[in-house]
């Protein structure tokens, strides 16, 4: 609970930061806070999360902070070593564990709207334009099961000071980093496979009923997907592919908008643009790339436009037992979620 009151005191330093950097991206893409029904939400600030999505936080495999989300797996050993610079070339330290905050995800079937931003980016420019696509001009994908995605990084931990050691947080700047109005390949299926050729492999029935095994498990929030089955979303769909915005297995907004902010995870883990720790000597001090996401090492939790502030949410979740409540159809199909991600870090 010490660490929850710090969190607190220091939201404050954490909201003015963050806020200067919204309203100066506001400022230099000519938006505007006032935005229709089409486009809603707000800004997302610390006092606005979840904190206790950090825990479990472990020295090796002893918690020293429990958690009701279910945690990873943890080095054996509590003690570690990283390289340092001469005259040292080793550094002792602690295995430590935590939930990381690193990301926010807007998903959204109006083009250049910032969810978590809280406005309407104006581009000056109509989206076909830039060969972007709207959620009704392709016959092969009726209205309603394509939704454009913007990224941020979000190193709110960092920025807050809440883990003071360099190797132990992201250490970043809060930035736009991507937005899928500019992505051919976010908006085309053909285009998409030149990421994910796999797709091919699993279209039968085999590694569609394989995929039974990570539903189940991803029924309750207190048990993790299924990493060996990385093709399957637990209890949102039979397969993750194509890794773009179409969802033809959609049963509600709030289950597409789940699945695509988790998607897209992927398609970052596979363009080598997410690092990743591991629970190893080596993955404790250094990034690791995983062209297949380790979905097990992540939980999201809404934070737009109706916020689910009970719990963080492991991936392939299943939707239906939080879901109600949280799309309100007068405002549209507008979504905001904060990716949370397992860091394992020798901290010095």
């Amino acid at each position: 609970m010490s660490i929850l009151k710090n969190l607190v005191q220091k939201s404050l330093h954490g909201m003015v930061l963050i806020t200067g950097c919204a309203v100066m991206l506001t400022l230099s893409f000519n938006g505007s806070y006032g935005a229709g029904a089409a486009c809603t939400g707000k800004f997302v600030a610390p006092s606005a999360i979840d904190w206790k999505g950090l825990f479990p936080i472990t020295f090796g495999r002893i918690p020293v902070a429990q958690g009701d989300a279910p945690d990873t797996q943890n080095p054996s050993i509590p003690v570690c070593s990283c390289p340092a610079p001469p005259p040292v070339y080793r550094r002792i330290g602690l295995s430590f564990g935590y939930w990381e905050p690193y990301a926010l995800v807007d998903v959204t079937r109006t083009p250049f709207c910032m969810v978590n931003m809280g406005f309407q980016m104006s581009m000056g420019m109509k989206e076909e334009d830039i060969g972007g696509r709207t959620t009704n001009n392709d016959q092969d994908y009726p209205e309603g099961n394509f939704f454009h995605l913007h990224w941020y990084k979000y190193p709110i931990a960092y920025l807050l000071n809440v883990i003071t050691s360099i190797g132990c947080v992201q250490s970043d700047n809060f930035d736009l980093a991507y937005m899928s109005e500019f992505d051919p390949a976010w908006q085309d299926d053909a285009l998409s496979m030149i990421l994910n050729p796999e797709a091919l492999l699993f279209g039968n029935p085999i590694a569609q009923i394989a995929c039974a095994a990570d539903a189940i498990k991803t029924i309750p929030n207190s048990q993790l997907p299924i990493d060996a089955l990385f093709w399957c979303m637990g209890s949102q769909t039979s397969t993750v592919y194509p890794l773009d915005g179409n969802n033809l297995d959609g049963y509600t907004s709030v289950q597409s908008a789940t699945l695509l902010s988790e998607r897209f995870n992927y398609k970052l883990h596979r363009e080598g643009v997410v690092q990743d720790s591991e629970p190893t000597q080596y993955g404790m001090c250094n990034a690791v790339y995983h062209p297949i996401i380790p979905k097990s090492r992540y939980r999201y939790e809404m934070v737009n436009t109706i916020p689910d502030a009970a719990s963080v949410h492991p991936y392939g979740h299943i939707t239906y037992l939080w879901e109600s409540g949280h799309n309100n159809p007068a405002t549209g199909d507008n979504f905001g979620f904060l990716m949370w991600r397992k860091r394992n870090c020798c901290l010095l």
